[in-house]
């Protein structure tokens, strides 16, 4: 794996973990839902998806570990494995018409090459990829377009970014208790 695609590690924190079906710390009530994102508005996975939407979804998985790296950015990992990062600006993902690099660039593991292309190919998606990349299981997202993605589409996209780099048996665990619907 090229060295840039995992960052070097200068802090480490486990995320508090609930037991399952237990409210834990970063999953909010439905009263407390109400008050974060309005009165009357609900929180079924319809909404927009926001950054901070990443690091409660990415948190929440089991057996996740948070390294922070260049610039304290969060790498969230299960078993020492990356599953999503926050990149730092790299001149590989620039803005085409200006050529600034893209400061936001968030990093999501994927299952296969083929799963990547799934997600790159239609030009209206707000995934991209960069020869950086190539040959990486791995998306890229700017954090500036996570709104174009449902909550819910996030998280099946996390979801999947932590069932490519968990252990066999992990996966097999989460995945019978959390059936396709």
């Amino acid at each position: 794996m090229n060295r840039n695609c995992s960052a070097p590690s200068r802090r480490h924190a486990s995320v508090p973990r609930a037991r399952f079906g237990e409210a834990g710390p970063r999953r909010p009530g439905p009263d407390r839902v109400a008050a974060h994102y309005g009165e009357g508005v609900s929180d079924d996975g319809s909404r927009p998806a926001r950054v901070d939407d990443v690091h409660e979804l990415a948190s929440a998985m089991p057996h996740v570990t948070v390294e922070y790296g260049t610039g304290d950015n969060p790498v969230y990992q299960v078993g020492q494995k990356s599953f999503v990062f926050f990149r730092n600006p790299r001149p590989d993902a620039v803005d085409p018409a200006t050529g600034e690099r893209y400061p936001d660039v968030i990093v999501f593991w994927v299952g296969s090459e083929a799963d990547k292309q799934a997600l790159v190919q239609d030009r209206a998606s707000p995934f991209f990829t960069t020869a950086h990349f190539d040959g990486h299981p791995s998306v890229l997202l700017r954090a500036a377009r996570i709104a174009e993605l449902t909550r819910q589409e996030l998280t099946e996209v996390i979801q999947d970014a932590w069932l490519s780099r968990a252990s066999a048996r992990r996966a097999t665990t989460w995945l019978s208790a959390h059936p396709p619907a």
